[in-house]
């Protein structure tokens, strides 16, 4: 089947989050054990749910507190910490003008979410937003993807995941849809993109996407 349906992640995939989530950890780091945190831990813990993250740095700790601490933080700071990443706006309006149907599917709450977008004026590409709260399992599970294609009325394969985290990896492979990886990402270095890790494509720039599209569907 011929691709019709683009499903974009958020952090670190439309939205230059990365210092926000750097800064919120180290923020809550230094709340709770006086010291930063482990940079490599932080980037590899991108793209998972909160609580999962929090779980494993602050396993003897409230969970309520670590997130109360985090979010606290994270919130005050979200609209002046963030930023499309070059090209982005570019890229969704010429997926737009050839007709592609768009979603956004993210481990972010609803709320960060929808402000990230209203700031940059970005909510009315998406034809369908999914986010944390929407479904009970969350990336490598399939759940959310598989929602965003109900909403839309699309199946698997006619549908591609954009995403910069091997947790978008494992949810666009659980669900039956194929993957492309940003190279700006910082959650999946080189070494994580290969063997069963490894995505369908690697997207070089924003640009690049309608390319990839084209030749994809001009080859079945």
């Amino acid at each position: 089947m011929k691709i019709n349906t683009v499903l974009l992640d958020f952090d670190g995939t439309i939205m230059d989050t990365n210092d926000l989530i750097v800064r919120s950890w180290q923020h809550t780091f230094r709340a709770l054990t006086g010291a930063d945190g482990p940079i490599d831990e932080i980037l590899r813990s991108f793209g998972e749910p909160l609580t999962d993250t929090i779980g494993r740095f602050f396993p003897d700790r409230d969970r309520d507190e670590v997130v109360r601490v985090y979010r606290d933080f994270h919130v005050d700071i979200f609209e002046d910490a963030i930023r499309p990443f070059p090209g982005i706006r570019e890229m969704l309006e010429a997926l737009k003008s050839e007709g592609y149907t768009l979603g956004l599917v993210t481990s972010r709450l609803a709320r960060t979410t929808r402000r990230g977008l209203k700031k940059f004026d970005l909510s009315h590409y998406f034809d369908s937003i999914v986010t944390e709260e929407d479904t009970e399992r969350s990336k490598p599970d399939p759940a959310p993807i598989l929602l965003s294609l109900d909403r839309l009325g699309k199946a698997p394969g006619e549908a591609i995941m954009i995403g910069d985290t091997l947790h978008d990896i494992g949810c666009a492979r659980n669900a039956g849809v194929p993957v492309a990886l940003v190279s700006w990402t910082l959650a999946a270095p080189e070494s994580r993109r290969t063997g069963d890790n490894a995505p369908d494509f690697i997207l070089e720039t924003p640009e690049s996407l309608i390319g990839l599209l084209r030749s994809y569907n001009a080859a079945v």
